[in-house]
């Protein structure tokens, strides 16, 4: 029974220390094991944290002296981890190391709170106080000058000394004006007080000049005025009569009175000025102006320790709103003001960091100039806050919510960028609206439907709108909005002045029939300075990569040069894909820097920039498209047309170079005496397998492609797909069907058509449902009533 008594006895004494020793919060481990060492002590509590030596544990042979030392350990032990954990601030908690042995416990602690960290941010404090503190008569100078000696105690332990001149220098410049003559004194005289003597001469500087400033207080309360104003109008008669006999007394008559514009007084001693004050009387005015200048952005919420409740002037934001009755419709502000509550609700505060921070009970104030967030309720919710270095901080239950940053000295919270941006007050309030202008012509421009000021000048040249003043009509931002054309600036493209120097190409396609071998795209590559292109057909657009080595190795071979840049658009194919640190080129775009070639891409929505490439590729669509229409040949042989098209551009003038482009890429004038229409039948003598010369009939066929003047002309019969080259052929370029004689050898023999057998089909089975419309006869009436309505 008395062991229980003395156990809760214990217990109670152990939290009424606990509430008497500081919190720890990570930063101030000095002060908190001072005050733990000395509860432990009084509390005879110490044993466990003043040694190593761990007693052994009671067994069966332990004798009882052993049993007592190991309780009284094990006592001291437990009660002193308890005071530990108990006097921590529940942020670190999770943090704190993990063990059940005080000593170690505490040694722990200590290592974690003593890091560089920890004594930069200590030491920096510490620092800043010594240096910047100043007397303010709020305390005697002997408490002010003990402080700043514990600053430089506390700097000392902690590595950084302060020597006892510093300090005494660093109490010097912490004195106020008052004593500007006690250190006029100081530096003047040849030897250096110590801390100790400069104390006790501050404490007698202090007495002397309190009796100072009670002996002047005094002496200004017990002044007579009358007096004082009777001895300084007789020195001031005085002064006037010894004036007005002095030489220059002839400046007296000449002072002339701004009031009744007389000569021989001021002002001042106007008597006319004297007798308009008491005629007029004395009326005492005050006038307050009460300013605010500083403009609060509407989508910004601040910390407001002061506050009791949370504030909200617009209502973006709120998840539930309610209008308030009652007697508490009012919100009273510090200055005893009040403003109307529109509403109350909670709200629905985003952080940067995605965390929802529902604030409950908010009011709507619309008079209200910030959005303020109340400490004391966030409080009660079981946030802690973290404030320094000008950010704070918020947790609960050890979680990071958000924080804020110190902006004209008030903490504003960092909120989440669509979130802020979606806060926007869009309510007026109080704003009394005024007349219109009938004369604004700006005003008639926004009801006539942002018509030009032409037409709105003509309507006052015609009576149909009054004078109008265009001086408010210069710039209407939303016609700018809804009528900004693209503006396409027609500058002089550089031409390039040699071959190969710059290389135009883009793919065209896909195409809806594909060629009898499957091409679906083409490729063009045109040389800048010749015009000369080159043509590639392709299955898909990946194809472009082994293309451009084909025709950087033919071409770089054929006119011993190098390409220098190609220009194409900012197609996948190109460019490549771009991503967050920039272009990330594809195979094209690689090949191009592998072979030391310069890449030029157009700007998006451009086209115009790469209009060589654009241009040919429609020319040549355009060209295949009359020679197919001009032939009976199907869709899937537009290769060849495509192919023939870019032989003849290559051969003929354009307006962009003097001579053609064949002609500047290789030096030599062409020759067109090769030429046939592309698609005309054509009579082809074949040679069979085995046959020395052509000794068989000819057949007919059409010209699918023109080549080279000494190679063959590309033939095909008009119905099998297979496709040759002869040389032994002739055309036959006008070939109308009644120019052809016809045959008499040819028998018209008569033709039996036998009918087939089929089986009889039954009728389809038909519903018997009355049709209806899928347009009602409703739809037609509403269109007469809406026209009957406009008209």
């Amino acid at each position: 029974m008395v062991k229980h008594v003395l156990m809760l006895a214990a217990s109670s004494s152990l939290f009424a220390s606990a509430n008497s020793v500081v919190k720890f919060n990570g930063l101030n481990y000095g002060e908190w094991s001072e005050q733990i060492w000395f509860t432990l002590g009084v509390m005879a509590l110490d044993s466990a944290i003043l040694t190593d030596d761990e007693p052994a544990a009671i067994i069966e042979e332990s004798s009882e002296a052993e049993k007592s030392r190991f309780e009284r350990w094990e006592r001291s032990n437990r009660l002193s981890l308890n005071l530990m954990r108990m006097t921590m601030a529940e942020s670190i908690k999770p943090s704190m190391p993990k063990t059940e042995k005080a000593r170690e416990f505490l040694q722990k602690i200590k290592e974690c709170s003593q890091s560089d960290l920890a004594d930069k941010s200590i030491v920096g404090s510490l620092m800043n106080e010594l240096t910047t503190r100043k007397f303010d008569w709020s305390q005697p100078i002997h408490d002010h000058v003990t402080h700043m000696s514990n600053l430089a105690a506390k700097l000392s332990t902690l590595g950084m000394e302060v020597n006892e001149h510093f300090l005494v220098q660093f109490i010097m410049n912490s004195l106020p004006f008052e004593f500007s003559q006690f250190q006029v004194n100081y530096n003047t005289i040849k030897d250096k007080w110590n801390f100790k003597e400069l104390k006790a001469m501050l404490v007698q500087e202090e007495g002397r000049l309190k009796k100072m400033r009670d002996h002047v207080a005094n002496f200004v309360g017990h002044g007579s005025a009358s007096s004082s104003k009777g001895k300084l109008s007789k020195m001031g008669k005085k002064k006037d009569k010894t004036f007005m006999k002095g030489p220059e007394s002839q400046i007296q008559k000449e002072r002339k009175c701004f009031f009744c514009k007389q000569v021989g007084h001021f002002k001042k001693d106007c008597p006319k000025r004297k007798a308009w004050f008491d005629k007029k009387g004395k009326h005492h005015s005050f006038v307050c102006s009460e300013l605010n200048l500083i403009e609060v952005p509407n989508n910004t919420w601040w910390l407001d320790s002061g506050a009791t409740t949370h504030v909200s002037h617009i209502k973006q934001g709120f998840s539930s709103i309610q209008p308030i009755r009652g007697p508490e419709q009012y919100l009273f502000m510090g200055n005893r003001m009040k403003a109307r509550i529109e509403g109350i609700g909670t709200y629905k505060l985003i952080m940067d960091t995605s965390c929802h921070v529902n604030l409950e009970g908010c009011l709507y104030v619309p008079e209200c100039v910030r959005n303020l967030v109340s400490v004391s309720r966030l409080d009660n919710l079981g946030f802690d806050f973290k404030i320094g270095h000008g950010v704070f901080s918020l947790y609960r239950n050890d979680y990071f919510y958000g924080s804020g940053t110190l902006f004209d000295s008030l903490y504003r919270f960092n909120l989440d960028a669509k979130f802020s941006e979606s806060l926007f007050n869009i309510e007026s309030r109080g704003i009394k609206r005024s007349a219109s202008d009938e004369s604004s012509a700006f005003l008639w421009h926004q009801r006539l439907c942002h018509i030009s000021k032409e037409r709105m000048m003509r309507l006052v040249k015609n009576e149909i709108l009054p004078q109008l003043d265009f001086s408010d009509l210069n710039v209407c931002i939303d016609c700018i909005k809804g009528k900004q054309t693209k503006h396409v600036v027609k500058k002089p493209a550089t031409r390039s002045t040699q071959l190969l120097e710059l290389i135009h190409t883009d793919i065209c396609g896909p195409f809806d029939a594909p060629s009898w071998s499957g091409e679906k795209y083409f490729i063009t590559f045109i040389d800048d300075y010749s015009r000369y292109g080159y043509t590639y057909l392709l299955h898909e657009k990946s194809q472009s990569v082994n293309v451009l080595k084909v025709f950087i190795d033919e071409v770089e071979r054929q006119l011993e040069r190098k390409i220098k840049v190609v220009r194409s658009d900012r197609g996948g194919e190109f460019y490549g894909k771009f991503n967050e640190s920039g272009q990330c080129p594809g195979p094209f775009a690689k090949l191009l820097e592998s072979k030391g070639i310069c890449a030029q891409y157009t700007m998006p929505g451009t086209p115009q920039q790469n209009g060589v490439a654009e241009r040919r590729n429609r020319t040549l669509i355009e060209m295949v498209r009359s020679m197919l229409s001009n032939s009976s040949l199907p869709l899937s042989l537009w290769i060849y047309a495509l192919r023939t098209a870019t032989y003849v551009l290559n051969r003929v003038p354009s307006k962009a170079v003097p001579k053609t482009p064949y002609e500047l890429w290789t030096g030599r004038k062409p020759s067109l005496r090769h030429l046939r229409v592309w698609g005309c039948p054509a009579e082809v003598r074949f040679i069979e397998n085995g046959e020395t010369s052509g000794s068989g009939e000819s057949r007919k066929v059409d010209i699918q492609e023109i080549q080279d003047e000494v190679s063959s002309p590309v033939v095909s019969p008009p119905i099998v797909v297979p496709i040759v080259a002869s040389q032994t052929n002739s055309t036959i370029e006008q070939h109308d069907d009644e120019l052809i004689p016809p045959d008499d050898n040819i028998i018209n023999e008569p033709v039996t058509i036998q009918e087939e057998n089929s089986a009889p089909q039954e009728p389809l089975r038909r519903s018997d449902r009355a049709r209806r419309s899928a347009i009602s006869n409703d739809y037609v009436v509403y269109i007469q009533d809406i026209h009957q309505f406009l008209c």
